[in-house]
């Protein structure tokens, strides 16, 4: 089926491109049965993240337990030069998946000042239209010179919009351990699929660590990651007309060590059932039952280096945190010469 667009009015400095302009119930439709019908029923994670959730995933970033944004940030503080020399070289796209608020890229954009913003143009892209035109707004008041094309969309199926020129893409945070790993070479496959032979990927990496820092960050004492794995069913009651009673679920996240990743589900505290009007359909859930929401994958080198080898990636360059905690990679397409960065 061929991908509707609407590319909307520009303004001085910002054009948007939106993917989603069709109705997506259909879509939300196919993967609420699909997930819900299964003897495991799961639902995926991006159903986190409408516009209270990417609110709610603000708040996490900022809890004393989630270690995983303050490496991050330490890291890109260290690396951002190094990271923007790849526009020293000629104009491109910095293009960022899943973009949310901008506290990120923002330091990657003040250590491209130095070298003129006029050097490249920022794509972020996101599926909350909300987040993308409230973040777009702020960096266009906080940098005078830059040009930003932005993106509504699913990143996991609308690569094929991004730029085709010369671009650094950066899927920063931990999302792409969300990816069970066939799926997660997949996308990285067509990540490298739309890549040229100067193209650079900056890949963030959560690494294995002491079970007990995982498991903390997921299981906060304010109780902010439990609202966040809940909100799934309130976007799921407004989307599709359901009356999934949230207080009947609670949150779980737990280490699986032979899986070396964090799941998180939603586990019934009694029985219940919920009402799905626009599917038609009926779910019920035991008292201990659960909903799978997320995996978090952690990562050792060796394990990551592997991945890349199968999606047709190389690593050039890891950056990583004093203790080792987080990791950003810089991948390049495997089979082209090493050129700078």
């Amino acid at each position: 089926m061929k991908l509707r667009t609407k590319v909307s009015q520009p303004i001085e400095r910002l054009e948007i491109l939106n993917c989603l302009v069709e109705d997506s119930s259909e879509d939300i439709g196919l993967d609420i049965v699909t997930g819900l019908t299964q003897p495991q029923k799961r639902l995926p994670s991006k159903y986190f993240y409408d516009a209270h959730g990417s609110w709610l995933f603000e708040r996490i970033c900022g809890l004393p337990e989630y270690y995983l944004t303050r490496a991050e940030l330490t890291i890109l503080k260290q690396a951002a030069s190094e990271i923007m020399a790849f526009f020293s070289q000629d104009f491109g796209d910095l293009v960022e998946l899943g973009s949310g608020s901008n506290r990120k890229i923002r330091i990657l954009l003040d250590a491209a000042n130095s070298l003129g913003l006029s050097r490249l143009r920022y794509v972020p892209v996101d599926i909350s239209e909300s987040a993308l035109h409230e973040a777009c707004e702020e960096l266009l008041y906080l940098f005078q010179d830059l040009h930003i094309f932005g993106i509504i969309a699913d990143f996991t199926r609308h690569l094929e919009v991004l730029p085709r020129g010369r671009k650094l893409i950066t899927f920063l945070g931990s999302t792409i351990g969300n990816f069970p790993r066939g799926e997660r070479i997949k996308f990285l496959n067509r990540v490298a699929g739309i890549m040229n032979p100067e193209d650079r990927f900056v890949l963030g990496l959560d690494m294995l660590k002491p079970i007990e820092i995982i498991e903390a960050a997921y299981n906060d004492s304010q109780g902010v990651t439990s609202e966040f794995n809940k909100n799934i069913l309130r976007n799921i009651n407004r989307s599709l007309n359901a009356d999934f009673n949230l207080a009947d679920f609670e949150h779980l996240a737990v280490f699986v060590k032979e899986k070396e990743r964090i799941e998180m589900h939603l586990r019934a505290k009694c029985q219940t059932t919920a009402r799905i009007a626009d599917l038609d359909l009926s779910i019920a859930c035991r008292p201990g039952e659960t909903i799978h929401t997320e995996i978090c994958k952690k990562f050792s080198r060796e394990n990551a280096n592997k991945d890349f080898h199968e999606a047709g990636l190389t690593a050039t360059r890891w950056f990583s945190d004093p203790a080792g905690w987080f990791s950003l990679v810089m991948l390049r397409k495997a089979g082209v010469e090493i050129v700078g960065n």
